[in-house]
């Protein structure tokens, strides 16, 4: 089994997952924050990825409302059953209709809702859905199942990818490769990784195989993502992954394939596509390249200051908020209602340490030309260096 050396420890990973910072530069009084701002004024000096912030991660915490670390159940189980409320309205229309003119409308719906219960999984995997670990487990398994996905096996991984984001080695999913591994690809890895549109549908894949350079699977107890007191964890999911794939199998043999594949496969690929694509432009395709740490220049705080908010548009709230991601990567435990307000609280003390996303119509269509150009030049990192920057060119390599 592997210690996945480098990585941060299972004890300091499960304390982000409860929202609580590794390391605290210095202890803050309660709810008072020093007056630090660095916010960009006419002719300031713009953002130095070389630079340490002025700021501290308490600091950061202590700008944000109390009110906003506090976990309601209530609310949380009625953002669940809106979700679902949804899900069984659009299926038993589309399946009543049974009209090609509304096929597709369907598709693009109820993939949309699918992403929308796995992001209150994810809440479930981050312990923002309520204070007890035994509910967010229960309700992590029901909603991730259904969308076929291993809810400890992903929790493990992501909370991994949360405890190192931003560092080149030791982050998890969309991690930049080094030229050394860029060179190693063949015309398979290539276009598995950066030929659109065949990247948008890596997640069931990555589930698999993980990413190039790393071994294991979300399935396997035995994994190098798993310690082995997880072994139990992970059995039960791919146990629950197993029932539903059960479960749709018997659906194919009692509709037909056909009516499965427009009512559940098509969505799934939706919500697959949605997935890979927020994901990935929560952590690429800024308009300035966003810098990548290694050694001592990566820290928990930097490497959360990294990660990039983005505005949905019309889907912000379908989509529970998920691009309020500065603040949800530093402070996991925040609920998914209350990241809008704290991202709001220290944009002030962040300054221009804070990527301020563009603002969207009513569709987030102003992101197809930005997860285009990032897919076409942000290939890879240089092999050296403790701040690195994505590259397309291997001349100078």
């Amino acid at each position: 089994m592997s210690s996945r050396r480098g990585v941060i420890s299972l004890d300091q990973a499960n304390k982000i997952a409860d929202g609580i910072p590794p390391v605290l530069v210095e202890d803050v009084a309660q709810g008072k924050v020093a007056a630090i701002s660095v916010s960009k004024k006419e002719g300031e000096e713009e953002f130095d990825a070389s630079k340490k912030p002025p700021f501290s991660l308490g600091q950061i915490r202590a700008a944000i409302p109390k009110h906003c670390w506090e976990r309601s159940v209530a609310r949380s189980f009625s953002y669940v059953a809106r979700d679902v409320a949804v899900v069984i309205a659009l299926a038993y229309v589309a399946a009543v209709a049974d009209s090609w003119l509304l096929w597709p409308l369907y598709w693009l719906a109820q993939g949309t809702m699918f992403w929308a219960i796995f992001v209150l999984g994810h809440d479930c995997g981050h312990g923002s859905f309520s204070a007890s670990k035994t509910l967010n487990n229960v309700v992590g398994h029901v909603m991730h199942s259904f969308i076929l996905v291993p809810y400890h096996g992903w929790r493990i991984s992501h909370r991994t990818h949360h405890a190192n984001h931003g560092h080149v080695e030791n982050d998890e999913s969309w991690y930049p490769m080094t030229a050394s591994l860029y060179k190693t690809l063949d015309y398979w890895g290539r276009l598995g990784r950066l030929q659109l549109p065949v990247p948008l549908f890596a997640y069931p894949i990555y589930l698999w195989t993980r990413s190039p350079g790393k071994n294991g699977s979300h399935f396997n107890p035995k994994s190098d993502l798993f310690e082995d007191s997880e072994w139990k964890e992970v059995t039960t999911s791919t146990a629950c992954w197993l029932v539903m794939a059960a479960i749709l199998c018997f659906g194919v043999s009692e509709v037909g394939f056909m009516w499965m594949l427009k009512l559940y496969f098509v969505p799934y690929i939706v919500n697959v596509m949605w997935l890979d694509a927020v994901t990935y432009l929560h952590h690429h395709g800024y308009e300035k390249k966003v810098p990548w740490y290694r050694g001592q220049e990566w820290s928990y705080m930097r490497g959360g200051l990294s990660t990039i908010d983005r505005d949905y548009g019309f889907f912000n709230k379908i989509h529970h908020d998920i691009g309020t991601h500065v603040v949800h990567h530093l402070f996991p435990q925040i609920p998914h209602y209350h990241l809008c307000e704290a991202t709001a609280a220290v944009k002030p003390l962040l300054g221009n340490y804070y990527r301020e996303p563009e603002k969207s119509g009513p569709l987030p269509l102003h992101l197809v030309p930005v997860i285009v150009k990032s897919f076409n030049e942000d290939h890879f990192v240089a092999d050296e260096g403790d701040i690195v920057f994505y590259q397309k060119d291997l001349k100078s390599e």
